[in-house]
């Protein structure tokens, strides 16, 4: 099938200056402007600095050949010697701009186009508002209504709305489009890349967001190279790394992370990433179509948002598209983003933008987007997050569709962010990362033992593993990430080059050593004080292991070193993660009071560990009756009202009479006080195992889920026992958690 791509290399230029460089990149962009110009408009030009004064003498030679309108520039350079007139030499530039457009707005003709190739830097503002040049400027260029101006200014410049009025139209001459790349390269450079032909849409991916004229000078490098030898292709490569290389802008660089081999598991977020973006570009990179390639860049998602919590990898995640796209990462906080001066946050965004596209392929990561991204109407800063939102949008929608600068907006809550984002188009694509799950730990850490150096046996990994599974702070319900697991392994590798270095066999005491080393300093807790706290959790654990709907039991503590716990239940996550049963709840409600009523049963009294409980039994309770309509006495209504203020939800109390309210409290007691005797009858029912249970707690402080079906002669009690559900699920699909 022959390359519709390809281009003939005899019929490229054999020589071509920077003025006609700047004349074949942008002939049309030239001749709407001298349009404009021609039918007295003023128009205003957004272009990199260097390009600037090659755009002016492109329409001067033009207005010069074809008759029409005089260009005066005002370039603010210094006059000769003058002692009458006010521009001298030592002056500041923007001093003698200012100085030459006094002059040129009162003594001008009519006829002619003022110039004006440093207008961004003459009408800079400060932090709080406009400075004393840009007021006067404004004043002047005002003067005279019947006057013409061409301006120019720089992407990552501001222009103030004043000043911007002014012109009547404006166009950017940002990057260079696709098909102008053929015009921009001589056969004798094309011929690194080929015999007979080259295809310009590789090229082209390392300098869409050049101007002109540093295309030019980059590939003027090219000079020095070999021409390309069918027997060495390789030689194409070192090429387009050496491009990518001189693009490359400010301190940026091209990371090196692979997807598969630098970060373990994850298999369902690699897939969607290798199906969404890499795979579809591969495809584009191999296709000989030009109507393939449209197709694919009008589908391919520019924006993605990486949701998670802290931690687990997201911009991990984007590094590893941008190592495989050879693209450049620049990382932006979204807090540092912001500053309270007018304007300011929009020039850094402006900035930013500008930058990427310089260095393209290339990747923006705004880590903590929510922290400026929020819902409209929710801003409590002060006040210029909306702006930047706007203005965020405004730089998407200005890429072109064939360059390859993609946007990634890292955040722990997507769903806080403002829905003109996540419209089609910007960011839509949207990939979770959640802590990782069994298979995921033990790939991540397998990595990081191979990278230090350190062997793991397998039962040391399966405990490793296993021990990784809980909360690092159940106070914020904060479990282990990658990050966690990253430094227990650095932690391992410090305790191998204590010991001299080498490979390293770990055992489970080293890990137990490194975790802690890690955990807050324990309570110290009184010998009567530890025996409650083994009665109280022994009887959320029976409870939850034995009623069939309720998420089994994965680990029990009373070791607990978090500061507001002294021991806790961890559960597996529910099979059911967004539709909960009125079975569920019910079950929820007695694991809940079962700490209540186990101390009740063995102290006859209880301790005030409870009241958590109690407000989690109560809340559950009060939810069914009252918004979920699971009570047959108060049938099917709710009686609180779900109402919306910026992006939350609010309960308020509905206005219901006082008979009715406290028939509600009434229900509302009754479920619990059911719920509270069938604790009573379970833990009685199975006292035998309950007693076991706190003796093993006081032992040994922890166990596991093995030991809890040790206690119960391996019976399992659930409704939809994991291992059943195992079964029909993929190895990814696991979630012991």
């Amino acid at each position: 099938m022959s390359n519709e791509l390809a281009t003939r290399i005899d019929s490229l230029p054999t020589q071509l200056s920077y003025d006609e460089a700047v004349e074949a990149a942008y002939r049309e962009e030239l001749d709407w402007i001298e349009e404009k110009l021609r039918a007295r408009l003023s128009v205003l030009i957004e272009c990199d600095k260097q390009l600037s004064n090659y755009v002016y003498k492109a329409l001067r030679k033009r207005f010069k050949a074809s008759g029409g309108p005089r260009l005066r520039l005002l370039s603010g350079h210094p006059r000769a010697a003058d002692p009458d007139s006010p521009m001298q030499a030592n002056s500041t530039l923007t001093q003698r701009l200012l100085d030459e457009l006094r002059e040129a707005i009162y003594g001008a003709r009519a006829d002619g186009v003022l110039a004006i190739t440093h207008l961004d830097i003459l009408t800079t503002t400060t932090r709080s508002s406009l400075n004393v040049e840009t007021r006067e400027a404004a004043a002047i260029m005002y003067e005279n209504p019947d006057l013409v101006f061409l301006g120019f200014t720089d992407p990552g410049f501001e222009i103030p709305a004043v000043i911007e009025k002014v012109f009547t139209v404006k166009i950017d001459l940002i990057g260079i489009a696709r098909d102008k790349v053929p015009q921009l390269i001589l056969q004798r450079e094309a011929r690194k890349f080929g015999v007979e032909t080259f295809n310009p849409y590789n090229l082209y991916k390392y300098v869409s967001g050049l101007n002109a004229v540093r295309c030019r000078q980059i590939l003027n490098q090219l000079e020095s190279r070999v021409d390309f030898d069918p027997n060495t292709p390789g030689s194409v490569d070192a090429i387009y790394r050496d491009i990518r290389k001189l693009t490359l802008v400010g301190d940026l660089e091209v990371p090196r992370v692979n997807l598969d081999k630098d970060i373990g598991g994850y298999k369902k977020v690699k897939d969607k990433i290798k199906t969404e973006i890499l795979e579809l570009l591969m495809v584009k990179e191999s296709s000989t179509s030009a109507e393939e390639i449209r197709s694919i860049e009008e589908i391919v998602p520019k924006g993605m948002i990486f949701e998670g919590p802290p931690g687990t990898g997201k911009t991990f995640f984007a590094k590893a598209i941008a190592t495989a796209l050879n693209a450049t990462v620049s990382i932006v906080s979204g807090p540092e983003l912001k500053s309270k001066w007018v304007g300011e946050s929009e020039e850094n965004l402006r900035r930013v933008f500008a930058q990427a596209r310089k260095s393209a392929p290339a990747i923006i990561i705004f880590d903590e987007l929510d922290s400026f991204a929020s819902a409209r109407g929710t801003y409590t800063g002060s006040g210029v997050e909306h702006s930047m939102v706007n203005q965020m949008l405004t730089e998407m929608d200005g890429f072109r569709k064939e360059e390859l600068v993609f946007v990634v907006g890292t955040t722990n809550f997507a769903e806080s962010l403002d829905p003109a984002l996540l419209r089609p188009g910007r960011f839509e694509l949207v990939i979770n990362i959640p802590y990782p799950k069994k298979k995921d730990r033990e790939a991540i850490i397998k990595i990081y033992a191979k990278k230090f150096n350190l062997e793991i046996p397998e039962d040391v990994l399966k405990h490793l593993v296993q021990r990784t599974q809980g909360f690092v702070d159940a106070t914020r319900g904060i479990r282990y990430s990658g990050d966690h697991i990253y430094a227990i392994m650095r932690g391992l590798k410090r305790e191998n080059l204590r010991r001299g270095g080498g490979e390293m066999i770990v055992t489970k005491e080293d890990v137990e050593k490194v975790l802690g080393a890690r955990q807050k300093k324990q309570r110290s807790l009184s010998k009567s004080e530890r025996r409650t706290v083994a009665i109280h959790e022994a009887g959320h654990a029976i409870l939850a292991y034995v009623l069939p709907h309720c998420p089994t039991v994965e680990r029990v503590t009373i070791a607990s070193e978090e500061e507001d716990y002294l021991g806790y239940v961890m559960h597996a996550v529910s099979q059911n993660q967004h539709v909960r049963t009125r079975s569920e709840l019910l079950d929820s409600i007695c694991v809940a009071l079962g700490g209540r009523e186990a101390e009740n049963m063995i102290l006859g009294e209880v301790s005030s560990g409870c009241w958590n409980d109690l407000q989690q039994a109560t809340g559950v309770a009060s939810m069914m009756v009252e918004q979920l309509g699971m009570s047959d006495k108060m049938g099917v209504r709710t009686y609180r009202n779900d109402h919306a203020e910026g992006a939350q939800f609010v309960l308020k109390p509905r206005d219901i009479a006082e008979t009715t309210a406290a028939e509600v409290d009434v229900e509302i007691r009754e479920i619990v006080e059911e719920q509270r005797q069938r604790c009573i009858d379970t833990l009685n029912e199975y006292r035998e195992q309950y007693d076991n249970l706190v003796e093993v707690l006081l032992d040994k402080s922890t166990i596991g889920l093995d030991e809890m079906k040790e206690l119960f002669g391996g019976k399992v009690y659930k409704a939809n026992p994991p291992e059943e559900d195992d079964k029909s699920k993929s190895d990814d699909d696991e979630d012991e958690d």
